[in-house]
């Protein structure tokens, strides 16, 4: 255990001093003062109310989710792994007293943080947007609402991490992965659109998860074999991408 400690504090360092991890958050809070100029915009030139203050953020994790959220956390998950195998880092980190399942288990924990984080930057930045331009439509049931849609985000998001993570073990190159990542993530999108039948099977159409959690009527059959679903995946890929890791040579 504090061998793992330690490997779980150093990837931490190592991914706070990533630009890319700067960026992230730049475009993030881009990405929601542009949302709320737009609203504003068409609140004050066509009289029209578009979202409250509590729908906003949902509007916002609509888009944020398809697109910022799961390219950075592409990047992240790159870095992770074949950025260390190009420079050669990783000799280094293995180097340290601690399994190969630790270090693997501390940079796949570090992903699920940077996606944590990126996502409550996202909520509180557009709650308080939502509730500085819209504050009478503010209400409780609407922040519990928000709060449980970025939460269930998170697990979709971070399964498509451990898939790229996969690919990062396989392929050598990082932009060969990312290439890939980019072409996996639009064709699965393409077959839910093609084929709906199957696409409760594919991981980037559970992106909008939440929506079950806040319809009007919840689905609990649903949600449950969706979970079990990314659950299944998630370990499966963990194992599949750390087997892959323990059999490199570095």
């Amino acid at each position: 255990m504090p061998g793992f400690k330690a490997a779980f504090m150093n990837e931490t360092v190592k991914l706070v001093k990533k630009k890319k991890i700067i960026v992230a958050a730049v475009l993030s809070i881009l990405a929601v003062l542009i949302g709320q100029v737009a609203v504003t915009a068409i609140k004050h030139g066509f009289g029209l109310r578009v979202v409250g203050s509590t729908e906003f953020p949902l509007v916002v994790l609509s888009v944020f989710s398809y697109t910022i959220l799961p390219l950075f956390a592409v990047f992240v998950a790159i870095d992770m792994f074949n950025g260390e195998f190009s420079s050669n880092t990783m000799k280094i980190t293995l180097a340290r007293p601690v399994s190969r399942l630790g270090v693997f288990s501390a940079k796949v924990l570090n992903i699920a943080l940077f996606i944590a984080m990126n996502l409550f930057l996202v909520m509180v930045l557009s709650m308080l947007a939502g509730l500085i331009f819209n504050p009478s439509s503010v209400n409780a049931m609407g922040v519990v609402r928000v709060i449980l849609s970025y939460a269930a985000t998170f697990l979709p998001v971070f399964v498509f991490s451990l898939l790229v993570v996969l690919l990062s073990n396989i392929l050598r190159g990082g932009l060969a992965v990312f290439f890939l990542s980019i072409i996996v993530f639009a064709g699965f999108n393409v077959l839910g659109v093609v084929y709906s039948n199957v696409s409760s099977f594919l991981i980037t159409s559970m992106f909008d998860w939440y929506t079950l959690w806040i319809s009007e009527t919840i689905n609990g059959f649903k949600i449950f074999r969706q979970l079990l679903i990314m659950v299944g995946c998630g370990m499966m890929l963990f194992t599949a991408g750390y087997y892959l890791f323990d059999r490199k040579e570095i």
